[in-house]
């Protein structure tokens, strides 16, 4: 027995008390008898008692496995909290006016007794099983999944068919007499993770994002408690998912629906722990609470009809849905960084009434996830959202961006106290941190680099590992992990635990992950500075990145385990190759630097134009003074494979006495402009080059370089493609009104100093290879293949298989990747065949650049 956690008749009684206290916004029913006769209490909160039936309501379930005592206690906490401050607190008001809460606090009120009295680690009811034994699972005795089992010892035991239990009975028959539920929230411990509900089948479904947002905003109403970070994993193959869960049973009743696996323990030290859990779940479920009217089944407002970005730059993305609008209606759209985030007044990046929207100065190279959800202005009132959309910038005009993989022979743990370490590469988990069995426990990860210039500049860098399970994290705020770049000289057997333990690390990289961020479903990244790119780079040997990823190495007293697990990848234990340890680089390479001298140089004044002179200024009667450039681009390497990544003008003055305020500036004009003073007075400009300087400032330095911005840089690259010449004009400007006989020389004749245009370029191509061709769809064994021809082509380097059931993927990265590489074929593995979906093919050559995509749509017979 635990002081300070509530026996089942002490929150019968504290209900009672609050009924009696709340009439009108509070009651306490039985929904039905447990096996030792227990009444399986249901409490319900709203505004107004008598009406709480006709609103949609939240659905809370606690402590259906008896050990797991957070459930009851947050219910009893929840409910007290929410009385207290209801008559001062309008938004409480505002949310239980439209909605209402039910709450079964206890769903096992035997086994959470049996647990508390005599047996903590009991998780089943306490049915006498025909052979003697006791217990059934409930949490497996529902019918989504339902397995039949005679294992009735087990703790996973599920009873000898669906509903055989008078606890889920009785959870079911409310369930079906209740229609105005819209959300459910199932609570367990442990593991600090949400689990939102699934349909077996391994597919998102077109409500997966409203659920990984509930979710994400619930965890963020957390994080802002306590700094803790919550996962959110729906279930990906081909890991065996949970069968008989009350969550499926609810999802397949029309429920949003998630479990909610609460801390490190199942039994925490209440003050320290236990105490910190209740309270920031209590904003966590009053957001839930928020969300329910907007999930009611009579909702008049829908999701919207389609959702795409119809085209991607490298700093911009332009948006555009589908909706039947009227002036009544809005849309907001949230922006993340990374996926299953929170959508709230912090990523909200625009509210609008129009079907599109621009989203400008992104990031190039960076993933960004959209939502977009429809709003009533006049009851506030949401639709449900549209499923998320992912894209990815292009990277920038001077760079190049890598995606590479753990190598499997490479990969894998080594552990203090185990003898097969060397049969965990390739196969297994990365267990990384300490365990009283296994002792200290490293991850090793190896990453081949072949194909990353040994020129290149590695402009970002980030590790990604997708955790799989933080269940054995089991001490709160304790611990950090972090990854280390392995001097390969130092190295030794990457399979042997000495070896690894003593490897130099040159720097460890990106920000430290503490067990309080530790989250399961939601890749983790360590970003790199600019300096541990550098060292990143030094730190390949023989086409190899050796990484060592460590936890804590110390257990407190009372402790047995702080070990996180990772996925790898590979084996049984994974989840497939898309979730392999993977390196994100964006770099760009060492250009080649060319000068170029000027076809032809010219003075222009209203009197007369002189060749191989340059000065710039104002003559006897105030009129300007003009000098021109003409540069041709036909030395530079093919357009369709060159990118000039930047350019300046130099130029050096001679004979400076002005000591008026006089400004020089340098245009970038159209090549054709005729060398007359009308002509080039009358000049268009494509733009100013660089910044105007002064007088003084050619005084004070000889040598000046006038640098082209961005938009220069496009024009200049622009001309480049029909190696036509360019023009420059340099002229002065006063603030003075009336100037005259004041000019500036330049130097023309001497090699070093005369004007030179300078270029920096890389080779890089600027568009994609051809598409596939031939593509179709068909069945094999079971399964969706996708084949296609590739095309013949010397820089094709690869076809990506993107799928999604919702809309057509325009984006190489929106939707579930299949595949990448060279095959002409891949197998849609897990796919369930029932359901109509898109698949897109795109080619990539090595920048990579993506082809338009080879749309096929999938439609059951």
């Amino acid at each position: 027995m635990k002081r300070l956690y509530r026996s089942y008749s002490e929150s019968t009684n504290i209900f009672k008390e609050l009924e009696a206290k709340y009439p009108n916004y509070f009651k306490i029913e039985s929904i039905g008898n447990t096996w030792e006769n227990r009444e399986i209490n249901l409490i319900t909160i709203s505004k107004d008692i008598k009406t709480a039936d006709s609103k949609p309501a939240l659905f809370y379930t606690g402590t259906i496995h008896a050990r797991e005592w957070i459930g009851h206690e947050l219910a009893i906490e929840f409910a007290t909290y929410v009385l207290k401050n209801l008559e001062t607190d309008p938004t409480l008001q505002t949310y239980l006016n439209e909605s209402t809460v039910y709450m079964v606090p206890c769903a096992n009120p035997d086994g959470y007794e049996y647990s508390r009295k005599h047996f903590s680690f009991w998780r089943k009811n306490r049915r006498q099983n025909a052979d003697g034994t006791y217990g059934v699972d409930l949490n497996r005795n529902f019918p989504i999944g339902f397995v039949k089992s005679t294992a009735t010892s087990s703790n996973v035991y599920g009873g000898p068919e669906p509903f055989s239990e008078p606890e889920t009975q009785a959870l079911r028959d409310f369930i079906l007499s209740h229609s105005n539920i819209t959300i459910a929230l199932d609570y367990h411990s442990q593991g600090n993770v949400f689990f939102p509900a699934h349909d077996f089948r391994h597919e998102d479904t077109i409500d997966t994002t409203d659920m990984n947002t509930l979710c994400a905003n619930m965890a963020e109403e957390i994080r802002k408690i306590s700094g803790r970070e919550y996962g959110i994993h729906q279930g990906k193959p081909p890991a065996k998912l949970i069968s008989g869960s009350g969550r499926e049973f609810y999802y397949s009743s029309g429920i949003i629906s998630s479990v909610v696996e609460v801390g490190t323990r199942n039994i925490s030290d209440y003050m320290e722990d236990m105490n910190e859990n209740i309270r920031e779940h209590i904003p966590a479920l009053i957001y839930a609470l928020k969300e329910v009217d907007n999930y009611a089944k009579d909702n008049i407002m829908k999701r919207v009809n389609s959702f795409n970005a119809t085209e991607i730059g490298s700093s911009h993305v332009n948006l555009k849905w589908d909706y039947e609008v009227n002036e009544n209606i809005y849309f907001e759209i949230f922006r993340s960084t990374k996926d299953k985030q929170f959508c709230n007044s912090s990523n909200l990046i625009s509210k609008t009434h129009s079907l599109e929207f621009n989203d400008i100065n992104l990031s190039s190279n960076r993933y960004y996830y959209y939502n977009i959800r429809a709003v009533n202005k006049k009851t506030n009132q949401k639709s449900p959202f549209y499923p998320q959309m992912k894209i990815r910038t292009l990277v920038e005009y001077d760079e190049y961006s890598r995606t590479y993989y753990a190598n499997a022979k490479g990969t894998g743990y080594v552990a203090e106290n185990l003898n097969n370490n060397p049969s965990h590469f390739g196969v297994n988990s990365l267990f990384v941190g300490v365990d009283e069995n296994k002792g200290i426990s490293y991850a090793v990860i190896s990453i081949n680099v072949k194909s990353l210039p040994t020129n290149a500049l590695i402009k970002l860098a980030s590790i990604n590992l997708y955790p799989i399970n933080r269940v054995s994290t089991t001490i709160e705020k304790y611990g950090e992990w972090n990854i280390g770049l392995v001097n390969q000289e130092t190295m030794g057997d990457i399979t042997n635990f000495d070896d690894v333990n003593s490897m130099e690390i040159i720097r460890y990289v990106g920000h430290p992950t503490e067990s309080h961020q530790l989250t399961q479903g939601i890749w983790r990244a360590w970003s790199l500075s600019g300096l541990e790119c550098i060292d990143l780079k030094k730190s390949i040997k023989n086409d190899t990145i050796v990484l060592r990823v460590e936890g804590p190495k110390e257990l407190t007293i009372g402790r047995t385990k702080q070990m996180m697990q990772w996925d790898i990848g590979y084996g049984l234990f994974g989840f497939g190759l898309a979730y392999r340890p993977r390196l994100e680089l964006t770099y760009t390479i060492e250009p080649t630097v060319t000068t170029l001298y000027a076809k032809s140089i010219n003075t222009v004044s209203k009197n007369e134009v002189l060749n191989d002179v340059i000065t710039a200024g104002f003559d006897e009667n105030g009129n300007k003074i003009y000098s021109t450039f003409q540069f041709n681009l036909s030395s530079l390497p093919p357009y369709n494979e060159t990118m000039i990544t930047k350019a300046y003008f130099e130029l050096n003055s001679t004979k400076i006495y002005i000591k008026d305020d006089i400004r020089f500036h340098l245009e970038f004009v159209d090549e054709k402009i005729n060398k007359n003073f009308e002509d080039i007075t009358n000049r268009e400009i494509i733009q100013n080059i660089g910044y105007d300087v002064s007088a003084t400032e050619l005084k004070n330095n000889q040598t000046q370089y006038f640098m082209f911005d961005s938009f220069s840089k496009i024009i200049l690259n622009e001309k480049l493609k029909s190696k036509s010449d360019i023009s420059f004009v340099l002229k002065a400007t006063s603030a003075l009104k009336a100037i005259k006989n004041k000019t500036v020389s330049w130097e023309v004749s001497n090699n070093s100093l005369c004007p030179k245009l300078i270029l920096e370029h890389i080779p890089k191509r600027r568009f994609p290879v051809e598409k596939v061709t031939n593509a179709k769809l068909s069945l094999e064994n079971g399964k969706i293949k996708i084949s296609w021809t590739n095309p013949k082509n010397s820089d094709f380097v690869g076809a990506k298989v993107i799928k999604n059931p919702f809309r057509k993927p325009l984006s190489a990265q929106d939707g579930q990747k299949l595949y990448a590489g060279a095959d002409e074929y891949t197998l849609d593995d897990f796919g369930a065949t029932d359901i109509n979906k898109y698949y897109a093919i795109f080619t990539y050559d090595n920048v990579p650049n993506y082809s338009e995509p080879i749309i096929l749509e999938y439609i059951p017979k």
